[in-house]
């Protein structure tokens, strides 16, 4: 593709992201209307297999090509999206700043800081969403650390303001959130229904994720204002499903159900269906254990091959960036089941990986993590890549 014709790809991946949903990378979404509740609430079960008039199912085996490094030199890169021009917005987990990527030449521009953001340990600004909206009200939500909690907040992007000096004070919907030196969750994005999902951790406190009061070690659902959506598992409470270790990757499929990619501990790395009020066990199991109160995973990694965190649909799989495993994970897809085994790309080629954005067709981007305090970064880190899938 020419370089000059990136941007109206992106720009149209965009435009279908609004009028339909997007996840943390603007994913467009397309299927049947779920009008039986919030997405994942059907079962399982009954969309296992493709319907005949749906669309195939992806082959077994799959590929995946870098065709450009679009930036280079990103400090400590965590959340991004996509902005409609096909511009991508990332955020600086230690900086906390939110720069603009142009995907044509490469260029970063600061837009601003997000005022009280204290990076520590794997806390600072995290997760990046634009607003279902955002055409008309210009907000970018962002999710992270201050120095007594967790939380998310929007603010107003004008991009007629000098550069750093284009975000307004952010206005905080959700504070409160558990927050520690470790396992602070983070992705955020709004989903087929225009409700915002956050996936969070228990802080290293594993009573957390099993605690319905608690915010952590959850996925949750609320409005754009942060209030608890309508058709929440329990009424008034954010809380859409809950034993997780930490939630590190928000992504819906053509079928608008719910996949969530966690970190494990010594033994599993999971994807899971998310399905409302489902209990996903941590601390009480780890991976695939059988026992009817849990919900197993969909598929599981041992710690060293994944550590998962972002993650992205195209092409009828799941994409799955991996920061200790330092590869990217294709998991094909047939219905709510995983169609063949995982297929790893990537292996220890560009280091510790961080965000993968679907863009629109047989595109993604893909975020590189070395600058995170745990890689080993060369000339160059931390980058963006773009990629073809298929």
């Amino acid at each position: 593709m020419r370089r000059a014709g990136v941007r109206a790809v992106l720009a149209s991946a965009v435009l279908l992201a609004g009028t339909a949903c997007s996840s943390s990378g603007g994913i467009p979404v397309d299927g049947p209307r779920d009008t039986t509740g919030p997405p994942g609430a059907s079962s399982p079960g009954a969309a296992a297999s493709a319907s005949p008039s749906g669309p195939p199912a992806p082959p077994a085996k799959g590929a995946a090509t870098v065709v450009a490094t679009v930036t280079t030199g990103l400090k400590s890169p965590w959340g991004a999206v996509a902005l409609p021009d096909g511009d991508l917005l990332v955020a600086s987990r230690d900086e906390g700043t939110i720069g603009r990527v142009d995907v044509e030449t490469g260029k970063v521009t600061e837009i601003g800081k997000v005022p009280g953001v204290a990076a520590s340990g794997e806390g600072g600004l995290l997760g990046l969403a634009l607003s279902p909206s955002f055409a008309a009200d210009r907000r970018v939500y962002a999710y992270f650390t201050t120095e007594s909690d967790n939380r998310i907040a929007r603010l107003r992007y004008d991009e007629r303001r000098p550069a750093g000096q284009q975000l307004d004070a952010p206005d905080t919907i959700l504070r409160d959130i558990p927050k520690g030196v470790v396992h602070n969750g983070g992705r955020i994005a709004f989903g087929p229904d225009k409700m915002l999902y956050a996936g969070t951790g228990e802080v290293g406190e594993t009573g957390l994720a099993q605690d319905p009061k608690s915010l952590g070690g959850k996925i949750l659902r609320m409005t754009p204002d942060g209030r608890p959506a309508p058709g929440n598992p329990t009424p008034g409470s954010l809380v859409y499903s809950l034993g997780h270790r930490n939630v590190q990757g928000l992504a819906w499929d053509d079928g608008k159900r719910l996949w969530a990619s966690e970190f494990g501990q010594n033994t599993w790395d999971e994807l899971n269906l998310i399905r409302p009020g489902k209990n996903y066990g941590w601390p009480k199991v780890e991976g695939k254990a059988g026992d009817p109160a849990f919900v197993d995973p969909a598929a599981q990694w041992k710690t060293d091959e994944a550590s998962p965190s972002g993650l992205a649909y195209a092409r009828g799989s799941l994409w799955m960036a991996g920061l200790r495993g330092e590869r990217l994970w294709r998991i094909p897809l047939a219905g709510a089941e995983p169609s063949a085994d995982p297929q790893p790309f990537f292996e220890e080629k560009y280091g510790r990986l961080r965000t993968v954005l679907a863009t629109g067709g047989a595109q993604l981007m893909l975020i590189t993590s070395e600058t995170d305090g745990r890689g080993s970064p060369k000339s160059g880190d931390d980058r963006v890549l773009r990629l073809e899938v298929r």
